[in-house]
């Protein structure tokens, strides 16, 4: 198995450093606007991750424009800058501070923008940045914008890496295309004022920046190279991203039916089992960034159980779910409340996440009581596919600055 080397990052610009792209459609409307151009917003918004002469060129046939595409161009960019002047640079909330704290790691860092070179030493240098990157590389460097894989291509060899050393961090459906395109591992940022953008061929989707730190790189880099992630390293357990070698084990522990009890829709079938199992690695590890995690005890080696966090939609709401499983010869030595705890610690440092709940059969006193024990409260009793639960939860604090 080849070990993951995470050497840089490269970051699209506009909608991952800025939020640029409403000022964009702003400028692109107004100027429409006088060329008495029928243009929406929606319009605009769909060339996103593309560049502003794509947007001109495709808009002159499009509306049947008297104008040339350098003139036009021109008139964006003079109207941008208008905008610009307005408002000022809307920076994303803690981009600076990764991009500080990745530099300070020794990552390389670089940006590959549709913009211009003028515009993106303007932002960098206006936001302070400028030093910690490495490489500017706009789509006017390249033959083909965005979903092209040229200036990512471009960016590697400037930088002097391999695809398979490197992670992107894009906002939009073009540059994540252009991302998979150079066979780099992307990051999809979920900006809500970039449009409905299509995000699936990203390998990881992110909704902020929040506490993420270089680990969480790392880590995205780890799993496209299929190796599972260590989660944490308690006093006496490891918690890790299970294996397609996990499965049976797992498996023989379900075969305890004081272990059944209290879990639904496990399959009978060894082997039906097995390819769920394997299908949800390949799937929810890599695209959440988590999931349900293998319990390894440090004294024996062994897995002794599973535990982590998923989404599920529970009484009309979204939540993200605690659960924690063991084999029944682990019980009663505080075990799932050592997981807890660290699971609860992940989520906040790592995911930024700020609510927990568990959903807890209410004759399953264990589980009740170990929900207590973490500082969870009962809120109500909710259905959840047929069956009756109590629901517990727990606000996590914000996370400590990073490092």
């Amino acid at each position: 198995m080849r070990i993951a080397m995470l050497k840089a990052i490269i970051f699209d610009m506009d909608g991952v450093i800025i939020d640029s792209e409403p000022q964009h459609a702003k400028a692109a409307l107004r100027v429409f606007e006088r060329l008495h151009a029928p243009a929406d917003l929606a319009y605009c918004k769909s060339f996103i991750g593309s560049s502003t002469k794509k947007l001109c060129e495709d808009s002159i046939a499009h509306f049947h424009l008297d104008i040339t595409a350098d003139k036009l161009l021109q008139e964006m960019n003079n109207e941008k800058k208008a905008v610009l002047g307005e408002e000022g640079y809307q920076i994303m909330p803690g981009i600076t501070e990764l991009i500080k704290v990745l530099y300070q790691k020794g990552v390389h860092l670089a940006i590959a923008s549709s913009s211009s070179l003028a515009e993106i030493e303007n932002v960098v240098k206006s936001l302070g940045i400028k030093k910690y990157f490495t490489k500017l590389i706009s789509s006017t460097h390249v033959e083909k914008p965005k979903p092209a894989p040229d200036s990512f291509l471009l960016a590697l060899k400037e930088l002097g890496v391999s695809a398979k050393e490197t992670v992107v961090v894009e906002d939009s459906c073009y540059g994540c295309q252009a991302a998979k395109a150079a066979g780099i591992v992307c990051v999809g940022f979920v900006n809500p004022n970039s449009g409905s953008q299509d995000l699936s061929s990203a390998d990881v989707l992110l909704e902020s920046f929040g506490a993420i730190d270089h680990r969480f790189f790392k880590n995205v880099l780890k799993r496209s190279l299929g190796e599972p992630i260590t989660i944490a390293d308690t006093k006496r357990l490891i918690i890790r991203e299970l294996s397609t070698d996990d499965v049976k084990k797992i498996y023989n522990i379900y075969s305890d039916p004081e272990v059944r009890r209290y879990i639904p829709d496990i399959d009978d079938y060894l082997d039906v089992e097995m390819e769920k199992q394997a299908a949800y690695i390949r799937n929810v590890y890599s695209f959440y960034g988590y999931g349900i995690w293998g319990v390894y005890s440090k004294t024996s080696k062994k897995l002794i159980g599973k535990c982590g966090i998923e989404n599920q939609m529970i009484d009309g709401k979204e939540e993200i779910t605690l659960s924690y499983l063991l084999d029944s010869k682990y019980w009663g030595y505080g075990y799932a409340i050592e997981c807890g705890k660290a699971i609860f610690e992940y989520a906040k440092s790592q995911l930024d996440i700020k609510r927990i709940v568990a959903l807890i059969d209410k004759h399953n006193t264990r589980s009740i009581n170990t929900a207590k024990n973490l500082d969870m409260t009962f809120e109500k009793e909710v259905t959840y596919k047929g069956h009756n639960f109590l629901l517990y939860a727990i606000a996590l604090p914000a996370a400590s600055k990073r490092a």
